[in-house]
């Protein structure tokens, strides 16, 4: 399942989550106006000007996109991709003169800009940034910087984590808050994980550096532990517990309705995931439908992965209007009216506070008062060797 399959599933979600949430999120929503949120492109060829940006699909707010158009005079012409290594390559072949705007999560950003293919950008022509949570800015979160720099390459977005859901009426406390819960033999036949290489392995190599103790200690790259770069050692360490783990898997999911399937009929107990079907449960369970409560560990306590969505200003654009345009629509983009529209339509939890606009339901579903956890979590990145990951998947699958 790519993001962009979890992007696109949260739309499709809309009806549910409507109905779930308190009372009044739709006429919230209604509310949005077409006020300005950054400058006006005043210019007459503002009239013929496109912005294109390449992007996943349910960020694609009709209501932001309705007021950028009605505001500048300009078309806002989205393009979409399924996965952050797909909107690279496009932007790699050709793709800084076909667009503006590219979006990207995780390390991603410094890769972009390190291949010439986005440009610095300033964060004061973004004023609602103000309204962000501290821990998505610098000297919090760098990975929107160079590294080794302070300029900044990209503007964040969203949030979220790839936690563990568990049934509380079967997971003991203490064995919830670490990863090891996934791999422990009293809950064989209960446990679910993702049919995705890459979140398994990274998920374990978390686990296992922490085992091994290598996570802390100065590592071959001369960087902080990430899970995505893992040495050979932590690599056969981690096809061990994954081998171990297969023959206490009730399944590998491939989507969410299974997920959502096996939670809710007491078959699985626990299942890393994105929260999707832990809201959905809390749902349930407030309507009466469950008799127990679900949990989400958004932070084990070796730590977990998790992903900042950001928008990144193409190398392509040097002409001065343009960039205007570009720095309008990340600014409306981020604008509280916009950010509580993203969150309960798409599900998605904006690097801008809006708490002061949520239902207590909210913010405890969409864990808005725990941004700070976004520290201990590891953010996604590409394996540095595709390569011998996916060998060493084979060999887990094989045996």
């Amino acid at each position: 399942m790519t993001k962009s399959d979890i992007l696109t599933l949260r739309a499709a979600r809309r009806f549910n989550r409507r109905t779930v949430l308190a009372a009044g999120t739709a006429a919230a929503a209604a509310g949005f106006s077409a006020k300005a949120t950054g400058p006006f492109i005043r210019d007459a060829k503002a009239a013929s000007l496109e912005l294109r940006a390449l992007m996943w699909e349910p960020y694609n707010v009709k209501e932001t996109v309705a007021a950028f158009e009605a505001e500048t005079g300009a078309t806002f012409a989205p393009t979409f991709f399924d996965g952050n290594s797909e909107a690279f390559n496009k932007m790699k072949a050709g793709g800084t003169e076909d667009f503006d705007l590219v979006m990207a999560d995780g390390h991603w950003p410094r890769q972009y800009h390190k291949q010439g293919l986005t440009q610095v950008t300033d964060h004061s022509k973004v004023p609602n940034l103000s309204n962000s949570y501290p821990v998505f800015l610098p000297p919090n979160y760098l990975l929107d910087q160079v590294e080794g720099g302070t300029d900044m390459v990209a503007v964040p977005n969203c949030w979220g984590g790839y936690g563990v859901t568990i049934n509380e009426s079967k997971i003991d406390p203490a064995d919830a808050e670490t990863i090891e819960v996934l791999y422990m033999d009293k809950y064989a036949g209960h446990i679910i994980t993702s049919a995705r290489f890459e979140e398994n392995i990274a998920e374990t190599g978390i686990l296992v550096a922490d085992r091994m103790g290598t996570k802390e200690i100065a590592r071959p790259d001369g960087k902080p532990f990430n899970p995505y770069v893992l040495t050979d050692e932590e690599l056969e360490e981690a096809k061990k517990w994954l081998i171990k783990q297969k023959s206490l898997l009730l399944t590998r999911y491939q989507d969410y309705d299974m997920v959502d399937k096996l939670m809710i009929s007491g078959q699985a107990w626990c299942a890393p995931e994105w929260a999707l079907t832990f809201r959905r449960l809390l749902a349930m369970q407030r309507a009466g439908e469950l008799d127990w409560t679900a949990r989400h560990i958004l932070k084990p306590k070796e730590g977990g992965l998790g992903w900042v969505d950001n928008w990144m200003i193409s190398s392509g654009v040097q002409d001065a209007e343009k960039m205007e345009l570009t720095y309008n629509w990340i600014n409306r983009f981020l604008g509280k009216d916009n950010m509580i529209i993203v969150l309960r339509e798409e599900g998605t939890a904006s690097i801008i506070d809006v708490r002061d606009m949520c239902t207590e339901v909210e913010i405890s579903d969409f864990l808005l008062n725990e941004t700070d956890q976004i520290q201990g979590l590891y953010m996604f990145d590409q394996p540095s060797s595709p390569e011998k990951w996916e060998r060493v998947w084979s060999e887990v699958e094989a045996a």
